[in-house]
């Protein structure tokens, strides 16, 4: 499958490199076409990996920039680049106020619900922005049953991503379901918790298990 990355921070550098490991075509997208970051990974990723703009041609789409420019990254993508295909949306609404880090949006929207307003004929999932990138794509680094979670409206798309979750080493069953793309502000919202975890626990290789009673 060919796959657009967009963003060339790390978290964009490791889901595409993984992505070129299990077999897929990847590019990686920045803002101009000559980006060093994206043209070094692309040469040290191989023959599968290559870059590009955000205007990047892949079957699925995953975004990879921060939260709080998403929607303008994938405008330069072009909608008609993005029209009936998955975009996964694996960021967080960081912002920096007074020395202090919050989210904006908060509560009543989320990252999520913006990319999918903002195109409407695309099929939006929110999963993986409660984890580290390493985690993201190794999940063993974790041992034990902890989740991961989905939002997103179009039941086919969150079927395609939990596959992809598969080939990262997620089983179904460890994949939740949280329903529809307005479910996307939990899952951000989760992201004070997972900072102050870091904190306490000092290194970011850590998730939650959710248990049920029987």
């Amino acid at each position: 499958m060919r796959y657009a990355v967009l963003g060339t921070g790390e978290v964009g550098r490791t889901l595409g490199g993984k992505l070129v490991e299990l077999g897929h075509e990847v590019s990686l997208g920045s803002r101009t076409k000559d980006n060093p970051a994206a043209a070094e990974w692309a040469e040290s990723a191989g023959s599968r990996a290559g870059h590009g703009t955000f205007a990047a041609i892949g079957e699925v789409v995953v975004n990879a920039v921060g939260g709080r420019v998403a929607v303008t990254a994938l405008q330069a993508a072009g909608e008609e680049h993005l029209n009936g295909k998955v975009v996964l949306d694996v960021s967080n609404p960081l912002a920096f106020e007074d020395g202090q880090v919050r989210l904006s949006p908060v509560e009543s929207d989320s990252v999520g619900e913006q990319i999918q307003r903002s195109f409407p004929q695309t099929r939006v999932v929110k999963s993986l922005n409660t984890v580290n990138c390493h985690l993201m794509v190794d999940p063993a680094l974790v041992p034990g049953e902890h989740q991961i979670f989905v939002s997103g409206e179009d039941q086919s798309a969150k079927e395609q991503v939990t596959a992809l979750l598969g080939e990262f080493g997620r089983p179904p069953h460890r994949v939740l379901d949280l329903g529809g793309i307005r479910t996307a502000r939990a899952a951000e919202m989760y992201l004070p918790i997972w900072l102050t975890l870091f904190q306490r626990i000092g290194h970011p290789e850590f998730n939650v298990e959710v248990r049920r009673a029987r």
